[in-house]
């Protein structure tokens, strides 16, 4: 499942928290003794009145006699249950069925016990196509109604009667009963179309599939229509609503390449006999890697392939390879159970830009591996974390699972250890691994042991130690002494407030960048110092070479000079980006103060690298909004516009063919200066923001989306009623998926009270799908000008916002209170929440806690020092 940056760093489990004793949780796990091995399925849809009919057969073998079967089952109604004994004279009994709907389980009791060996279960059942974006679900455009799945992590449950667990795989038939003008994609290929047996209605039947678990399964029953494409000789298609076909090219055409460079790296060729890719009106996740059948929210896989921009096309790139990778990490080979969640979501995340970046390298994968490693730390070093395997039984532990940790800090981990490695002997490991468990579950420990016997390295020990500890380490160097370097190891926390274990150790690989060559050392939790040869000239250290280490480094004032000295030279834009990373980190942990940090990105001010000037400056973004005063941000203000003005300027007007980075970092000191009040700006972004409404069509080649986009981003800050109705009824316009987005996003900017109460009233109107109402609410929330007034809103129209919220959703509203900086507002916010609940939602809004008493420090600790630091700049 692909869920984007910002929600991987906003769903984050709080899972060291205090949890029910775990007898009371290991019962929602299945009983064991039993092992399903074909589901036969067989569902007809009723599209206007939301409901479905089920008839299943399941081939299944008991260890031993037993007069019982339990499986999960929810919002089921079961009309029959059969149970079949034996091949040539099969003997059958009728089973009594009770429900217990806390554990969403149902138990089959017969009246003679069942003996060891085969069964077969027969059973009919009906149920209801939800609204909830999950199980078998309806998604709806003007024009009709579509059946759509979404299964991962525990709601097959919902769609069919199952054994609801990673473990218990088995292989399928599936057939759908649908109406006459309608089709259906499922994971496999389709083998029949026939007539009946309702009038007016044909049974679509699909190809066997291989042995897959349970939440893998997805059928989808629609007027889908598709491009084709194909692959090393498997035929590919991208589908959509008929209306946004034409939209579909550019993932083909991504997947096309993808799928090649996956047979290569895996050494293993895809398994299934075609890879479909739907796009979906309404999806929660931002896509869900079913196996042969990849499911997306519109926005995930839908761009203009003549006409997109490059950040649009980069995230369908992107999303498509994280899905894909899944076909391996996840389908093939699947976790034993969800305590290993990462070894799906981390490996998919750590490949999602490889083939991308071979694909594509001007686009600048790295810089953006290296700006969500720094954001993965900063997660992780929060008071309240978890490890990257965790214990979680019930669904609700489940489902929160699905976070920055899971994703963010396990890819990281293991981009890590293959730079350690090499990535030659990292893939090979990866694929002993896959192969050793074709079609089976893995455990971390199969994964680690499979890298340590290929490498001849402690892999082992070092997966060890990140996987099964909490944080970040902290490395503190001290000045060579007789050709080591003094290093110190900690637990790092951003707030120094924490009271966690900071004795914490690591085994870690450590690789130095200096004159020479880089070169790599192991620190175990004994070391104090790192082993240098001699001969390593130490005028410049720089502790994390290729920006891949999982850990945060405290140079002495001395090794920090010369590596800022040399930065611009010597330090790949990776590495700056860490750099900054680090230096922020430190800033916020108490170690070094708000001045030291300006005076850095000041020193960077004319990186040629977009992504390096954008981490630094959203940083900058950071000290305005929870640090400064009112003074202090009109000060920081006019230093931005004094110092970044000129760079601008030198950059010029776009020009034809230009390099995607140039694109990014004019669009970047553009919406920087907006933001500072630039008049120059503002007016040129005015200007932009009407011609790009004047041209809808995209007919005017002399616009640079990138440049245009921010400048719509700072005119609706600052917009006026005309402008609002104008991004309003693009918000409202379907055509394109991204485009719609990207106007909700934009009506959220506007900071007028009057506009502000017309976006909350459209977010919770029921015109906004309820998969992105919380983003508006979220947008508000961050923005000091709009957060009290959407505060005030939510309280006071709690039924209705409360309405929108879908399974997940409202944890990210929950979250994004976490902007606030006050005591009186944190306050109201554990008042407000103790008498509202959210469903799931206790640990992130413990989270959220944390964060505002982080700012509370912060801004407390910090502000004199950026005071004084403003006061030493010249004044314009």
């Amino acid at each position: 499942m692909f869920l984007n940056a910002a929600l991987r760093y906003t769903l984050l489990a709080l899972s060291t928290l205090a949890l029910p004793a775990t007898t009371a949780l290991q019962a929602q796990r299945l009983p064991g003794g039993v092992h399903p091995e074909h589901y036969s399925l067989t569902l007809t849809p009723d599209l206007q009145a939301a409901t479905f009919i089920g008839t299943e057969y399941i081939d299944l073998t008991l260890e031993a006699p037993s007069t019982t079967i339990t499986l999960n089952a929810a919002e089921i109604k079961f009309l029959s249950v059969m149970a079949t004994i034996g091949d040539s004279v099969p003997k059958s009994q009728a089973a009594i069925v009770t429900l217990d709907a806390a554990k969403e389980q149902a138990t089959f009791t017969f009246a003679k016990e069942l003996p060891a060996g085969k069964i077969t279960l027969q059973i009919s059942y009906t149920g209801i196509l939800n609204d909830k974006l999950r199980g078998f679900y309806l998604s709806k455009t003007k024009a009709r109604n579509y059946a759509v799945t979404q299964f991962e992590p525990t709601d097959a449950r919902r769609a069919y009667p199952s054994f609801d667990e990673p473990a218990l795989k088995a292989t399928y038939d599936i057939s759908l009963v649908i109406d006459g003008a309608d089709t259906a994609i499922a994971n496999t290929n389709l083998v029949s179309d026939t007539p009946g047996p309702i009038a007016g209605k044909h049974t679509l039947k699909f190809a066997t599939t291989p042995k897959m678990s349970t939440y893998l399964v997805a059928f989808l029953v629609g007027d889908f229509k598709c491009t084709s494409g194909k692959a090393d000789g498997v035929p590919i298609r991208a589908c959509s609503t008929p209306d946004k076909v034409e939209m579909t090219k550019f993932a083909v055409e991504s997947a096309e390449y993808i799928l090649h460079y996956y047979n290569n790296y895996f050494g293993i060729k895809y398994p299934m006999p075609k890879l479909d890719m739907i796009a979906l009106p309404d999806f929660e996740a931002g896509a869900m890697e079913n196996f042969g059948c990849i499911t997306y929210r519109e926005t995930d896989l839908l761009v203009d392939a003549r006409m997109g921009s490059i950040p649009a096309k980069k995230r369908v790139a992107v999303v498509v390879a994280h899905e894909m990778a899944h076909q391996w990490f996840g389908d093939m080979v699947t976790m034993q159970w969800w305590d290993n969640l990462w070894l799906n979501e981390g490996f998919a995340t750590w490949m999602e830009t490889k083939p991308v970046a071979k694909w594509k390298p001007e686009w600048n994968f790295p810089q953006d591996d290296a700006q969500d490693l720094d954001n993965t730390l900063n997660l992780d070093s929060q008071k309240t974390t978890r490890t990257i395997r965790a214990r979680a039984e019930t669904p609700g532990e489940i489902n929160e699972m699905f976070d920055g940790i899971a994703y963010g800090k396990a890819g990281a981990v293991l981009g890590m250890v293959e730079n350690y490695l090499g990535e030659e002997v990292f893939r090979q490991g990866v694929h002993n691994y896959l192969q050793a468990h074709l079609y089976a579950n893995a455990t971390a420990e199969d994964f680690w042991d499979a890298q340590t016997a290929n490498s001849h390295l402690p892999v082992d020990k070092i997966m060890e130690s990140f996987v099964t500890q909490p944080g970040v380490p902290l490395l503190d160097l001290s000045e060579k002494k007789s050709g080591q370097v003094p290093i110190a190891q900690s637990r790092f926390f951003l707030s120094p407030t924490s009271t966690g274990n900071t004795a914490q150790r690591w085994t870690l690989p450590v690789c130095i960048k200096t004159t020479n060559k880089p070169i790599c050392r192991l620190l175990t939790p004994q070391d104090s110092v790192l082993p240098l040869s001699a001969d390593i000239g130490m005028q410049f250290l720089y502790a994390n070479a290729n920006g891949k280490g999982y850990y945060r480094t405290a140079y002495t004032p001395q090794q920090f000079n010369a590596i800022v000295a040399k930065a611009e030279t010597t330090l790949t834009p990776s590495e700056r980006i860490d750099l900054v990373g680090d230096r922020w980190a430190l800033v916020r942990s108490g170690q070094s103060t708000v001045g030291d940090y300006l005076n850095l990105v000041l020193a960077l001010k004319s990186d040629s690298n977009a992504a390096v000037l954008d981490n630094a400056l959203y940083k900058v973004a950071t000290i305005d909004t929870r640090i400064a005063n009112d003074d202090d941000r009109t000060q920081l203000a006019a230093v931005l516009r004094r110092e970044l003005s000129p760079i601008y300027t030198a950059l010029g007007k776009p020009t034809k063919n230009e390099s995607f980075d140039r694109q990014q970092l004019r669009a970047l000191l553009f919406e920087t200066l907006g933001t500072a009040k630039d008049p120059v700006v503002l007016a040129e972004a005015r200007q932009l923001t009407d011609r790009a409404f004047a041209d809808p069509n995209h007919k005017d080649k002399t616009l640079d989306p990138i440049l245009t986009d921010a400048a719509v981003a700072i005119t609706t800050s600052n917009g006026d009623t005309v402008l609002y109705e104008k991004i309003l009824a693009a918000s409202k316009d379907s055509r394109d998926p991204g485009q719609q987005s990207d106007a909700l996003r934009n009506l959220a900017r506007f900071c007028d009270p009057t506009l502000v109460t017309r976006t909350l009233d459209y977010a919770v109107s029921g015109q906004v799908r309820n998969q992105d109402s919380w983003i508006v609410l979220a947008m508000l929330l961050k923005n000091r000008v709009t957060r009290d007034q959407t505060w005030n809103y939510i309280q006071q129209n709690w039924d209705k916002v409360h309405a929108q919220f879908t399974t997940n959703s409202g944890v990210r509203v929950v979250a994004a209170t976490g902007s606030f900086c006050s005591a009186n507002q944190r306050d109201e916010v554990i008042s407000f929440f103790a008498a509202h609940k959210v469903d799931a939602s206790e640990r992130t809004l413990s989270k959220a806690i944390d964060s505002i008493n982080d700012c509370i420090h912060l801004r407390t600790a910090q502000q004199p020092s950026l005071h004084q630091w403003l006061e030493t700049q010249p004044k314009q």
